[in-house]
């Protein structure tokens, strides 16, 4: 009964965004749109007119499973844009087909389709967050397992509100685990299982054991699937590439195989990865520039030296390159690092574990400031348009570097460096040498486009909240 009113609810937030956005989208036809182009006729709307657009809408995302599925924040964004363009097609192949364009506002349309980009997907999570809160739709979930991968899996579903779920306990057999983990129960005996489900009014279980024998693994499934929504299995996978595999069934042997593709070994898809590079590029190079500019000034006057600062990096397939950087430093900064490491063992610790000392006497004041906002990177635009460096993509690493980079070196060298990257959203200067380096490999073989847009999105809120910037 909580679901369904809390789906309800959902439905009537996401009906009221979109007659706000409608009503925004007329607003802009009528009183901004005549001031920027000229000529363009007086224009009235009625919602009547329209009201074949929301049924449609509505339908596409009833039918790619938007009230019926559950999303992670970033799955929701991509699922949005995705039926908002989908929805885009299909209006504008109606009215072509249909030659009833002249009833309709194109104008209108299109802002409604720009405006559905930007607000849904900030506004619909939000309702999602409320409805939950107010004891809807929220689903209880049991655990079976309180070790590591229990505890992992529990921090996962955790981490993301968007899902809705409720971890109401663990159950395991294990010696030696504490009664409770984070404040929620762990029960014992998983052949209880099904009085803990009845119990608590459990909906979903996840199986979080994976050094569970076949047979007994195979037992608790049959036990537990019929009296239960959901049973997830979280299989010992860690390593491997988990971003766009796909599960083969082979109905008559009851085999299933996960096929693990090499996303980057495409050409085509290659291609893709470096025309969204220089697309966006091209784009935002006009504002960079006059940035650039005045930071340049800023730098050549507070201390001496030019204001970009040049450094041999390792590019794609270990080929050397020029990467460009604003000068944060002074220009006697290797020769600061040689006494600071020879008199402070503190700094050579340090100065091994992260290659990067915090509190850098070596930085200018201006510099600190450049590296807290990430500023001093902007040059970098310029490798970008050079064909060295990608938007999104592992470290620009020293070729010092390179024989620390082990088992990893061959995979991360087959791309070329990012601007950002997956190490930058994930602590920055705070994750240690040896977790970017497995960071850098993870994000190669999990490479697809929209892991970069995703990257490229989080990296804003990184940048302004300086997280573990240096």
């Amino acid at each position: 009964m909580k679901n369904r009113a809390g789906l309800i609810l959902l439905f009537i937030t996401d009906a009221i965004t979109i007659v706000a956005i409608f009503y925004l989208s007329v607003a802009l036809r009528q009183w901004v749109l005549p001031r920027l182009f000229e000529g363009l006729p007086e224009f009235e709307a009625d919602i009547w007119t329209y009201y074949w657009i929301f049924f449609l809408w509505f339908g596409v995302v009833t039918y790619e499973g938007g009230y019926s599925r559950r999303f992670t924040f970033w799955d929701e964004v991509k699922f949005v844009w995705k039926s908002v363009l989908f929805t885009a097609i299909i209006i504008f192949a109606i009215l072509f087909v249909g030659k009833q364009g002249a009833l309709f506002s194109r104008a209108v349309i299109l802002n409604m389709a720009l405006l559905s980009f930007v607000v849904i997907p900030l506004t619909r999570p939000l309702f999602k967050r409320l409805i939950y809160s107010l004891g809807l739709m929220k689903r209880k979930v049991l655990i079976i397992g309180a070790g590591r991968t229990g505890r992992t899996a529990k921090s996962a579903l955790e981490s993301e509100p968007n899902l809705g779920y409720e971890v109401a306990g663990f159950v395991d057999d294990e010696e030696g685990l504490p009664r409770k983990i984070d404040g929620i129960k762990v029960h014992r005996g998983v052949d209880r299982i099904e009085r803990y489900i009845r119990r608590c009014g459990i909906q979903d279980v996840v199986i979080a054991k994976p050094e569970l024998e076949k047979d007994r693994l195979t037992s608790i499934i049959n036990r537990i699937q019929h009296k239960v929504e959901n049973t997830l299995y979280i299989p010992d996978i860690s390593g491997i590439a988990v971003l766009g595999t796909e599960l083969r069934h082979f109905f008559y042997e009851q085999t299933i195989v996960i096929e693990i593709k090499n996303n980057l070994e495409h050409l085509g898809n290659y291609i893709i990865k470096r025309g969204f590079d220089y697309m966006v590029a091209l784009i935002i190079s006009p504002f960079l520039l006059v940035i650039i500019a005045v930071i340049s000034c800023v730098i050549r006057l507070n201390s001496q030296g030019p204001a970009l600062f040049r450094q041999t990096r390792i590019g794609k397939d270990g080929k050397p390159f020029m990467c460009y950087k604003f000068r944060t430093m002074y220009v006697d900064a290797e020769e600061r690092l040689e006494e600071i490491l020879a008199n402070d063992p503190e700094k050579r610790e340090e100065w091994e574990k992260f290659w990067k000392l915090k509190d850098d006497p070596r930085v200018t004041s201006v510099g600190r400031f450049l590296r807290r906002t990430s500023l001093d990177e902007l040059p970098q635009i310029i490798n970008v348009l050079k064909g060295e460096m990608s938007l999104v993509g592992p470290r620009p690493y020293l070729p010092r570097e390179k024989e620390y980079l082990g088992e990893y070196a061959e995979l991360i060298l087959s791309l070329p460096p990012g601007i950002t990257g997956l190490w930058q959203v994930s602590g920055r200067s705070n994750t240690d040498y040896e977790h970017r380096v497995r960071l850098d490999g993870w994000y190669v073989r999990n490479w697809n486009l929209w892991l970069d847009v995703v990257i490229l999105l989080k990296t804003v809120p990184v940048i302004l909240r300086r997280e573990g910037a240096r």
